[in-house]
C-alpha cells in the first residue's frame, strides 16, 4: 500500500503503526523519509517485500521549501540554527542560475544527520554524540530542479520541485543551493510526491487506515492494498506454459519463444497469475530472479 506519511514520525515508526493495523508478520518500507517530511511512502507486506528493491532503486519526486539565509545542524527545520547571513540581495534570476548548476549528474555529500552507515553505525548517532565524520561524496542525478515560487527577504524562501535518482538528499541539495549563492540554507518543508510509478493520487492517509480499522471489518483494510505487480509495471510481462512454469518454480532456466530479447521481466503462468520476476539472457533463456512462494 502507499501511505501518506505524516510529519513528525520516522518512516520506520509509520511502518510499525501500519504493520500493527494489518496484523502483518513481515513488512518493510521502500526508502526513508525524514521525520519532518510527508508524502508517498510505499509499504510492502509479506511476499511483497521480495520486490521492494525495485522501488528503492526508483526515481523520486519532491516538493520542498528551502530557507536561504539560515543553516541548521540537521539541514532542516528540526535542527538548531548554526549559521546566518542576510538574503536580502538575492534575486530570482540568481537562484534559477544556481539551480541550473545543480541539475544533472552531481556529487553530493550526505548530511551528518542521516541513516547512512559508516563503519556499521548510522551517522545520526555519531552526530548526536557531537562527532563530525568525513563523508565521501556520492554521485546522484537531479533530473529536474524547478523554482515554483520565491519570497525575498532577510531570510528568503524558495519553493522547489525536484525529480531525482535514488540516494539523493534534498537537505543536502538545499545546502548546495545555499553554498552556490554564498549563504547558509536549510529545508523547512518536504513532501515526496512520487516514488517510482506511485504519486500523491495513490496515497492513503494514516487517519483513513485507522478509521477503516475502527469502523469496518478488518478485511476492509485489504481493499487498500495494491497487487504486488503494481511496483513492476515498467517491466515486460511474459506468460509461461504449464511446463515452463514447473521448471521456473524449480529454479531452472527455460526458453521462452517470442519473449523479450534480454533484461528483467515479470513472469506469469498460463492463467495470468503473477509468479515473480526473471531475467532473459542474451541466449534467450529465462532465469528466475525473485519468485513468490508457491
Amino acid at each position: 500500500m502507499i501511505l501518506d506519511k505524516p510529519a513528525g514520525v520516522t518512516s520506520n515508526g509509520a511502518l510499525q503503526q501500519v504493520k500493527r493495523l494489518f496484523g502483518a508478520a513481515k513488512a518493510g518500507h521502500t526508502g526513508s523519509l525524514d521525520p519532518l517530511a510527508t508524502g508517498v511512502l510505499p509499504l510492502c507486506f509479506g511476499e511483497a517485500t521480495k520486490f521492494s528493491q525495485f522501488l528503492l532503486d526508483a526515481d523520486k519526486g519532491y516538493i520542498s521549501t528551502f530557507i536561504l539565509g539560515a543553516g541548521t545542524d540537521t539541514c532542516d527545520a528540526d535542527g538548531a540554527i548554526v549559521a546566518e547571513a542576510s538574503a536580502t540581495g538575492l534575486t530570482q534570476q540568481a537562484i534559477e542560475h544556481a539551480m541550473r548548476g545543480l541539475t544533472g549528474v552531481i556529487d553530493q555529500v550526505p548530511p551528518m544527520y542521516s541513516a547512512l552507515k559508516i563503519n556499521g553505525q548510522p551517522l545520526y548517532k555519531r552526530a548526536r554524540a557531537g562527532e563530525v565524520v568525513e563523508r565521501s561524496p556520492r554521485r546522484v542525478e537531479i533530473h529536474q530542479f524547478d523554482l515554483l515560487s520565491f519570497s525575498p527577504g532577510e531570510r528568503a524562501t524558495v519553493r522547489v520541485q525536484v525529480l531525482c535518482s535514488k540516494g539523493t538528499y534534498i537537505r543536502s541539495l538545499a545546502e548546495d543551493l545555499g553554498a552556490a549563492l554564498d549563504m547558509p540554507a536549510h529545508v523547512s518543508a518536504l513532501r515526496r510526491c512520487q516514488s517510482g510509478p506511485f504519486n500523491l493520487g495513490d496515497v492513503v492517509p494514516m487517519e483513513q487506515l485507522m478509521a477503516v480499522k475502527e469502523r469496518e471489518s478488518e478485511s476492509a483494510l485489504d481493499t487498500l492494498l495494491l497487487p504486488i505487480e503494481a511496483c513492476l509495471q515498467h517491466l515486460p510481462r511474459l506468460l509461461l506454459s504449464e511446463a515452463a512454469t514447473f521448471y521456473i518454480r524449480q529454479g531452472q532456466p527455460v526458453v521462452v519463444p517470442n519473449g523479450s530479447q534480454s533484461g528483467m521481466v515479470r513472469i506469469a503462468d498460463a492463467g495470468g497469475r503473477f509468479l515473480g520476476v526473471g531475467n532473459v539472457r542474451n541466449d534467450g533463456r529465462l532465469t528466475p530472479t525473485r519468485l513468490l512462494a508457491q
